[in-house]
């Protein structure tokens, strides 16, 4: 496949035109390539240098990330933008990247995956960021614990951050991943009975203690990687390419 077809099923999917008053990353191809023909993706939530090192050490033709390098503000290319930047051309590897596109995408994207985790039907589209809709809500086909959804969504409470202050019997829940913090308010005016998200922030504890909600801070990392799995999957079944997700948790 070579790269601009890469490009165009990605648009085709993503469709990240949509999310462009939203959002202020650079979504699409970040860094090119000398060659255009691309055999291997691998796919990871950060463009930090280890991603870049090991995507390289698999020799990769192009790194997919949820965070990429550039946000919109002009950055100069020192430190350790430069030592990103250095290391994806001595290898020859492109970098794409799709921020809010991916948190979005009703089948690949990061609220997506933890909605299906759950196990939450009905889904509606939730939590307004810039006007657009990021997150999902739904409901639960039978009332759960939260320690029942913290297994389902994580694996286990360890490393999360709980507010249990909602009800025991949970039915209706809205996730958005990364930094929502926020958007705990609008799940308390909706009367949501759970909300999970990535970052934790003071600022929201007593509104939810008052707002009687259940959150889950389950990290930016952890609440992100489902879609970049999905969507490497996702890849491999539809196109000739050869994927591999590249794994470097930040415990955050």
């Amino acid at each position: 496949m070579r790269l601009e077809e890469l490009d165009r099923w990605m648009r085709d999917l993503l469709s990240p035109e949509a999310c462009a008053a939203a959002d202020r990353a650079l979504n699409g191809l970040q860094v090119g390539r000398s060659g255009e023909e691309l055999s291997r993706v691998a796919f990871a939530v950060d463009a930090c240098l280890e991603t870049i090192e090991r995507a390289a050490r698999w020799k990769a033709s192009l790194l997919f990330v949820h965070h990429g390098l550039f946000w919109g503000v002009p950055l100069a290319v020192t430190g350790i933008h430069y030592r990103r930047l250095r290391a994806l051309l001595e290898a020859d590897c492109a970098l794409y990247a799709m921020h809010l596109p991916l948190d979005v995408h009703p089948e690949v994207g990061n609220n997506a995956a933890l909605a299906h985790r759950l196990g939450l039907g009905e889904l509606e589209p939730f939590g307004e960021y810039r006007g657009l809709r990021i997150g999902w809500k739904g409901l639960l086909p039978e009332a759960r614990t939260l320690e029942e959804l913290t297994r389902l969504a994580f694996g286990g409470s360890e490393g999360l951050q709980v507010l249990p202050f909602g009800p025991e019997e949970i039915r209706k829940v809205g996730v958005v991943s990364g930094g929502a913090a926020a958007e705990a308010l609008q799940a308390i005016d909706e009367r949501l009975d759970l909300f999970i998200t990535g970052d934790a922030d003071h600022t929201v504890y007593h509104h939810c203690l008052e707002g009687r909600i259940n959150v889950v801070f389950g990290g930016h990392y952890r609440t992100e990687v489902g879609g970049v799995r999905l969507l490497s999957e996702r890849v491999a079944r539809e196109t000739d390419l050869e994927t591999q997700f590249v794994d470097v948790p930040t415990g955050l």
